[in-house]
């Protein structure tokens, strides 16, 4: 027989860590405390904990046996949790030092920062940043405890209304649930999307720069969790941002609830012709730029992240440059792979597809320079099957032809030699996105793409929104490696972020995001996706033009088989002349493809 048998609950809880170990501690104790034991060996600061597969902050109470996994400030989820918490430090010192102008946290910094804005006065000097600075330490010095208490929306809704917080008042007016979770350092009070440290003693390391206008909220990033890195200076990301705040201005919108507030009042269409034409505007100022300088710039390189909408934006743009005259003839990269045999390995010993020595960059050289010299080239093709290249089309440019050249190392100034950069014209695309949720939560710029990359990945690929978000934190470490660093070597930047986007994409990856299973790490991410797009009223895509860069996610572009005439191959299969055509945005990548899109 088993020996089961009732039993009385014991004073202790045990939990159970992620190396086998088991800490022990009274009941009904928070999390936090059981595992000070170990927090001073953990590689970064410890900040939150998951309990049995679910976030949780650290004054979380631990009322039975649990598997717990504790949470730093290198992990992205502590990272968020460190960065939210900070801004709420800074926003108390600012009111209490500057009660009559408004605070602004608008966009995120490659450098590791928040840019943030003041209104309501003119811009902070030295001196007062200073003092805010200081009076943050003090809060700090303190440590006074994160208040979190949950409270009748309606009972927020008046709060931030007495207070004329406009924005959150709308925002919280679209919400489903009936309470909402509030924070409070003393007597300030406010809402923070997400989890918070237990209190303001965590927040040891920041600082404040002037910046453009503004300030920046320096913290640390990832990979160096206690040290807030140098001041990198950013003016054309921090252009494309401020661009696209005053594209913001123009539609009335400028935060989430005003957006919702939008679609309640039928405004969907207009929203969508407005923000599609001020894309159009923008592709049409840099196919201008590139044609001003047709003479000298005969290769346009373009670059950026993931889910950026590159490929859409590379047709668009080629559109735009037939209508000033221009005919442009697209180059892939991805047929300059070495040969397996020759292609660099990561420290796991895998092949590293995203290094730039991965290219063939001598080959490369020397039939760009070919090609632009009216030259014959036969250009190779990259068996992936195989891992190795093949002869292809043979090419020959008209007289004044452009090349569209799009890789993940287009602005890397590795790419190509000295003589071809002087020949070049290169683009940055990404996702800026400044429609934050209020003048507080802001909203990330990687949140949008990966969405717009999990509703692309199960239409094309068949992938769950499980294998997407697997995949996502590799893709994230390679954009930090080789393509973030370099886009300040732009010539023009693309904000390719459209205001009513993640209302079309919500109904298509809320259905995705639930079928992340629980207890998976998959799924903490995908709730907090959830809990995140919920706040977007839900747009038919049906309304989006076809030729938006929102239709290379979610489908139906009238870009998908686009031709450029003009450039004329000669295929090596069957020894007759085709047009050139740009590649397909819809075809899966092959097997062994390093899959950057």
């Amino acid at each position: 027989m088993s020996d089961v048998r009732f039993a009385a609950k014991t004073p202790l809880v045990q939990i159970h860590l992620p190396d086998d170990r088991t800490l022990e501690g009274p009941r009904g104790v928070t999390v936090g405390e059981l595992l000070r034991p170990i927090a001073d060996a953990l590689p970064a600061p410890l900040v939150g904990a998951v309990i049995n597969g679910e976030l949780f902050e650290l004054t979380k109470p631990v009322t039975m046996e649990a598997r717990v996994q504790p949470v730093t400030m290198a992990d992205a989820d502590g990272a968020r949790i460190y960065r939210r918490s900070l801004t709420f430090i800074l926003e108390v010192a600012f009111s209490d030092l500057f009660p009559g102008a408004s605070l602004y946290i608008d966009h995120s910094l490659s450098s590791g920062g928040y840019y943030c804005s003041v209104q309501g006065r003119g811009p902070l000097t030295v001196g007062e940043l200073q003092r805010i600075e200081a009076e943050m330490r003090r809060l700090v010095g303190l440590d006074l405890p994160f208040g979190g208490r949950e409270t009748p929306v309606a009972d927020a809704i008046a709060q931030f209304e007495s207070r004329g917080f406009d924005d959150k008042t709308l925002l919280l007016r679209r919400r489903r649930k009936p309470t909402i979770t509030l924070y409070r350092i003393g007597q300030h009070v406010d809402y923070h999307h997400g989890f918070m440290v237990p209190s303001t003693g965590y927040l040891q390391w920041f600082g404040l720069v002037a910046l453009n206008g503004g300030f920046a909220l320096r913290f640390p990033r990832r990979h160096a969790p206690t040290t807030v890195a140098p001041m990198v200076d950013n003016p054309q990301l921090v252009g494309a941002f401020r661009q696209y705040g005053n594209w913001m201005e123009r539609l009335g919108i400028q935060n989430v609830g005003a957006l919702d507030e939008a679609i309640l009042a039928g405004r969907s269409r207009e929203i969508i012709l407005v923000s599609e034409a001020l894309h159009e505007q923008h592709i049409a100022a840099i196919a201008r730029q590139i044609a001003d300088r047709s003479a000298g710039a005969r290769l346009v390189l373009i670059s950026g992240p993931s889910s950026s909408g590159k490929t859409t934006f590379s047709r668009r743009l080629a559109v735009q440059l037939l209508s000033q005259g221009l005919s442009p003839f697209a180059l892939e990269l991805d047929h300059y792979f070495l040969g397996h045999d020759r292609t660099p390995k990561d420290a796991s010993g895998q092949f590293d597809f995203e290094t730039i020595h991965a290219l063939d960059l001598a080959q490369l050289g020397d039939h760009l320079g070919r090609l632009l010299s009216g030259a014959e080239v036969q250009l190779p093709r990259f068996n992936f099957q195989a891992g190795r290249q093949e002869p292809g089309d043979t090419v020959r440019l008209q007289p004044g032809q452009l090349i569209i050249l799009e890789g993940i190392h287009g602005l890397n100034p590795q790419l190509i030699s000295a003589e071809l950069a002087a020949q070049s014209f290169k683009v940055y695309a990404s996702a800026l996105t400044q429609l934050n949720l209020d003048r507080h939560n802001r909203i990330s710029t990687t949140d949008t793409r990966l969405i717009r990359r999990i509703v692309r990945d199960a239409r094309e690929r068949g992938y769950s929104a499980t294998q997407t978000i697997a995949r996502w934190e590799s893709v994230r470490r390679g954009e930090k490696r080789h393509i973030f660093p370099h886009q300040e070597n732009a010539d023009a930047m693309f904000n390719s972020a459209l205001a009513y986007e993640l209302s079309v994409l919500r109904p298509l990856a809320e259905p995705l995001l639930r079928q992340v299973e629980h207890g998976t790490p998959e799924w903490i991410e995908a709730r907090r996706l959830l809990s995140f797009i919920e706040w977007f009223l839900p747009v038919e895509a049906d309304a989006v033009p076809d030729n938006s860069i929102l239709r290379e996610f979610v489908g139906g572009s009238n870009l998908q088989n686009f031709k450029v005439w003009g450039a004329w191959t000669q295929p090596k299969e069957s020894g007759r002349l085709a047009p050139n055509m740009l590649p397909n945005p819809e075809a899966p990548p092959a097997p062994g493809r390093p899959d950057s899109r």
